[in-house]
């Protein structure tokens, strides 16, 4: 099994395997691929070692992959919510950040529905 910016890559086609690191998705894994002239559909296990430590120096060369991805986009909605934005302030609630409804929908952020119940007539 092959390890590649601290993350264990499965058996399958280069394309793919490259998909499961944070921050690598299908068109930068066909770009790294070219660059490192290695055929898309070769296998993982099936790669040379020369050809892993291209694939390695290619991903820590150009790319932003794992812990510091993960960190710059902390320290991005962070500076939001310190200047105060509105973006920022939608991070701080929990809500959707970028524009979409909340009257129904939006679950994902807003997490499990709290029931309010209403005011018994008299």
């Amino acid at each position: 099994m092959a390890r590649i910016a601290g993350v264990d890559l499965p058996n399958k086609q280069v394309k793919i395997a490259l998909t499961y690191v944070y921050g690598i998705g299908r068109s930068a894994a066909r770009t790294i691929c070219k660059k490192a002239e290695i055929k898309e559909e070769t296998l993982i296990n099936d790669l040379s070692q020369d050809e892993l430590t291209k694939l390695r120096e290619i991903i820590d060369k150009e790319y932003k992959v794992e812990g510091r991805l993960r960190s710059e986009i902390g320290l991005n909605i962070k500076r939001l919510i310190d200047i105060g934005s509105y973006r920022g302030q939608r991070h701080r609630k929990g809500l959707p950040v970028r524009g979409q409804r909340t009257r129904t929908n939006s679950r994902t952020r807003k997490g499990k529905k709290k029931t309010v119940a209403n005011k018994k007539k008299a």
